[in-house]
């Protein structure tokens, strides 16, 4: 089995998740694309987040109908601040996998501070880790001894952020076509960002 763990805020969940995800699914050959919500990011505090609740179901509908895509909240239910290394080794248990058999995907804006994390040298250890670049990134903000653990997925550079869909949800504008209809939806009827 080959999975490959895709971890974030998911606040609000939008098309460049599912993008990158679909595309890193169909060529890295995944058998399964697990979504992990943070409980608590180490770099966020709890009142920058939507709730547990509304980030769950925004992520279920996003995800609903691709059989390729699962949700795990094993961070949610783990509680307090969410450390990549600890769902990397708890999910590796849970399903048996080896540390080549495990993938931690993530984008090229957050692995500029990744020397920052918590145990990066075992995430490096743990599983194999997989990044999206972003547009603008340049392997050179990376540091020699990082790029050497690393692996960069072909994915299409998409410049969009959950941050910047909240700011036009808080000016008023819409984020139709960046979001699916159904989170928009439920965006809309939960008065999600709204000051």
């Amino acid at each position: 089995m080959k999975v490959c763990l895709f971890g974030g805020t998911f606040d609000p969940p939008h098309i460049g998740h599912l993008i990158i995800a679909e595309t890193v699914q169909e060529t890295e050959g995944f058998d399964k694309m697990i979504f992990v919500p943070a409980s608590i990011p180490p770099h966020k505090t709890k009142t920058d987040l939507s709730t547990i609740e509304d980030r769950m179901a925004m992520l279920r509908l996003a995800l609903k109908g691709n059989e390729n895509f699962q949700l795990s909240d094993v961070e949610i239910k783990r509680g307090g601040i969410s450390y990549a290394i600890d769902t990397i080794r708890e999910l590796k248990q849970r399903y048996n996998l080896k540390s080549k058999e495990i993938y931690f995907l993530m984008g090229s804006d957050t692995l500029k501070e990744f020397h920052t994390w918590h145990q990066p040298e075992k995430i490096l250890e743990e599983s194999q880790v997989l990044i999206a670049a972003r547009p603008g990134f340049r392997p050179s903000w990376i540091s020699a001894e990082i790029l050497s653990h690393i692996h960069f997925a072909n994915v299409p550079q998409i410049e969009i952020s959950s941050s910047l869909l909240r700011e036009r949800i808080i000016a008023g504008r819409t984020v139709r076509y960046a979001v699916p209809d159904s989170v928009d939806e439920y965006i809309r009827e939960k008065g999600l960002y709204n000051l």
